[in-house]
């Protein structure tokens, strides 16, 4: 009869022990769900972006990822890596504007997920305000005019200089567009180097009081360092005629309201666009806390063209670009948690 007593009590309490490292286990889990996995992102091609990419992978390591160091791709090259399952997200996404550049099976095999800024990715095209007013510049078309052209002609060719995008960036196709079908190709010369070192050299131009024209985008630093209304102004195009991957948006081509506009409202020829991250579906699948992440991370305007501005003014480095984010976390300590807590709760 002992031995029977003394035989229950040790199933009892080995029974107990189970449960206690169950349960303990799977706290440990769901605080840490992504515990062990492995985790490739990419980011864009383009350091304004590179602010929510430092922003997300802290908040998957949080969660236990194993966050590799990002790679830098152009958005064909990922959006065909992210189909592949070579890459398993970024945070870059502009759309409508990518939706050209998707591959054909790109909603088979990855997803937008969530809005890093719900139509707040503004583009357009911009002059210096001395320019616009003294040759009464509003739209693209005014490029044509002989005096115009001169005087935004930097290497004397006979057309006006537009600071524009580089190969492989969306932008750069709809800007050719636009010069294909405003008839303006024999008016303007694209800059297509590096947009950051052609925008530090417009920069110089602005402060030795010289013209500039430019695309630009927000958020991004141009626009902080240039104030819209003071320094430059947004210009129009002379109507809307939208790309085909722009069509079903077209009615966002034409914003009102914006500050430092020549017009009210104003043409600007890109979709004001959402940011949003994307994913391979497959990695979604298998990591709820990810994708609950993704869904509920946001970030205001004015937050990424302060960063952006930061590093515009030598802050650039990786380290530099943690440590805002780290600085950006200790802000928003709340929210931050908030949107950890409902990750891990994709999982319990």
């Amino acid at each position: 009869m002992l031995k029977k007593m003394i035989c229950g009590t040790l199933i009892v309490s080995a029974m107990s022990l189970t449960a206690l490292t169950t349960s303990s286990a799977s706290t440990a889990n769901t605080e840490l769900p992504g515990e062990g996995i492995r985790v490739q992102p990419a980011r864009a091609s383009w350091n304004t972006g590179f602010f929510q990419e430092a922003l997300v992978r802290k908040g998957l390591s949080e969660l236990g990822y194993k966050v590799k160091k990002p790679k830098d791709l152009s958005p064909p090259i990922f959006y065909k890596s992210v189909t592949l399952g070579d890459i398993d997200y970024w945070t870059n996404g502009w759309f409508p504007m990518h939706d050209a550049q998707l591959p054909k099976n790109f909603e088979e095999k990855a997803q937008k997920v969530g809005y890093v800024i719900k139509a707040g990715g503004m583009q357009g095209y911009m002059v210096s305000k001395k320019e616009a007013d003294k040759f009464g510049i509003t739209s693209l078309a005014d490029f044509k005019r002989e005096e115009v052209k001169k005087a935004f002609d930097k290497n004397n060719n006979g057309k006006a200089d537009l600071v524009a995008c580089p190969g492989g960036w969306a932008c750069e196709k709809i800007i050719d567009h636009h010069l294909d079908v405003y008839g303006l190709e024999d008016d303007v010369t694209p800059i297509k180097a590096s947009y950051e070192a052609a925008m530090a050299g417009a920069l110089a131009e602005y402060r030795n009081d010289e013209p500039v024209f430019f695309y630009t985008w927000a958020p991004n630093w141009t626009i902080f360092k240039m104030k819209p209304g003071k320094d430059v102004v947004w210009i129009n195009v002379p109507e809307i005629k939208p790309t085909e991957a722009q069509k079903s948006a077209a009615e966002r081509m034409t914003a009102e309201n914006i500050d430092g506009a020549v017009s009210n409202p104003i043409k600007l020829g890109f979709v004001v666009s959402d940011v949003q991250i994307v994913a391979n579906k497959k990695f979604l699948a298998k990591n709820p806390a990810a994708k609950r992440f993704f869904e509920v991370f946001t970030l205001p305007l004015s937050d990424i063209n302060e960063q952006n501005t930061r590093m515009n003014e030598g802050e650039k480095s990786r380290k530099d670009i943690n440590r805002h984010a780290d600085e950006w976390i200790a802000k928003h300590t709340t929210l931050w948690n908030s949107w950890l807590n409902e990750a891990r709760k994709a999982v319990q």
